[in-house]
């Protein structure tokens, strides 16, 4: 299903406790955003016990239960899983990974929050998520009669939320710098091949080995754990990033003067990270239109013409990265391309600039 509209994790959970507690709900969205753990908090939140079932390992007697033979008469009995007496918030998670057999199980049970002749008590909720096809991942087409029981609603990445619940939650200091410099590689969109890549959770598991290897960590075993967590292109990026943190480079006292771009052969790796981290921070802090300009904002275009003509003498391709119109992350802003193309006209060029 393809999204119209999405939601920040912040806005789910506002969501959900409005909605989820009068209709099922189906939590749409790309593999380690969080979705479980949401659902969580809004049990918690609501006061609910959560049960969760995995779709994907589900067959229907799971659900419906076998049958008994009581007075001569065959009753289906329910799991004691789902069979409960008290009100409990039921999360059907990876719902469209299962078969179409086990999804039509699922009929009563969130329409009618009835299972055979066993009914959810009175207060129950059924939340139910997973993937999109496009995120690589198992899903199998949702019949039109299973999708009409349910509101469906789409839940995209927000840094500034991730890092709000980061900030509570013991994230490695490292991760939470990173993130706060680079948040474009919070997430990354899943390869269609097997390969690592960036998620809320991937980040979440390498700040939990960082903790692990606190100060015993060597640049050799930081190496390991990024690409066996992240994007390669990010884990790269990330690699860099700390060699930065442990040297005498930082970006802030690049852009105040304090210090220069790294010129040694062996450090190229910090240089492309804080080229890259440079057109980020340019493309934050100015504003598209140039009638908004402030006196702060017009000195750091000022600095960064100089910088990136500084940058330029060093690596002329690091350079490029910074004005290109297919770097990565967003544009820069147009008035100070135009700048950027009367000063440094050579750059922009053999950038592809106009």
């Amino acid at each position: 299903m393809n999204p119209v509209t999405t939601v920040t994790q912040k806005q789910l959970s506002e969501f959900l406790l409005n909605v989820a507690v009068v209709r099922p709900v189906f939590i749409w969205g790309p593999p380690g955003t969080g979705k479980s753990s949401l659902v969580e908090q809004f049990a918690a939140q609501v006061g609910l016990p959560c049960v969760s079932l995995l779709g994907s390992q589900l067959a229907p007697e799971d659900l419906i239960g076998v049958p008994q033979i009581e007075d001569g008469v065959s009753r289906f009995c329910p799991p004691a899983t789902i069979a409960r007496k008290e009100p409990y918030c039921l999360f059907l998670d990876e719902l469209n990974a299962c078969s179409h057999e086990v999804q039509k199980s699922f009929y009563s049970l969130i329409h009618e929050r009835r299972v055979g002749e066993y009914h959810l008590p009175e207060g129950s909720v059924v939340v139910g998520a997973g993937n999109r096809a496009q995120d690589s991942a198992i899903v199998k087409p949702m019949s039109s009669a299973l999708l009409n029981r349910m509101v469906h609603v789409h839940l995209k990445v927000s840094h500034r939320d991730w890092l709000e619940w980061a900030a509570s939650h013991g994230i490695h200091p490292w991760v939470v710098e990173y993130v706060q410099n680079r948040p474009d590689h919070l997430w990354s969109q899943p390869p269609k091949h097997e390969e690592t890549f960036s998620t809320p959770r991937s980040w979440h598991m390498l700040s939990d080995a960082l903790h692990e290897y606190g100060d015993r960590i060597t640049d050799e075993w930081l190496e390991v754990l990024a690409f066996g967590c992240l994007s390669p292109g990010h884990a790269g990026q990330f690699r860099a990033f700390i060699k930065q943190i442990r040297s005498r480079y930082r970006l802030g006292a690049i852009i105040k003067g304090e210090t220069g771009w790294p010129h040694a052969p062996e450090d190229r790796d910090v240089l492309y990270f804080l080229a890259h981290s440079f057109r980020a921070q340019l493309a934050k802090e100015l504003p598209a239109e140039s009638a908004g300009v402030t006196g702060a904002q017009r000195e750091l275009a000022h600095r960064a013409k100089a910088l990136i003509k500084e940058l330029a003498a060093i690596n002329f391709e690091m350079a490029q990265l910074v004005v290109s119109e297919q770097g990565e992350g967003e544009a820069l802003p147009g008035w100070l391309m135009v700048e950027i193309v009367r000063d440094l006209p050579r750059l922009v060029e053999r950038s592809g600039g106009t």
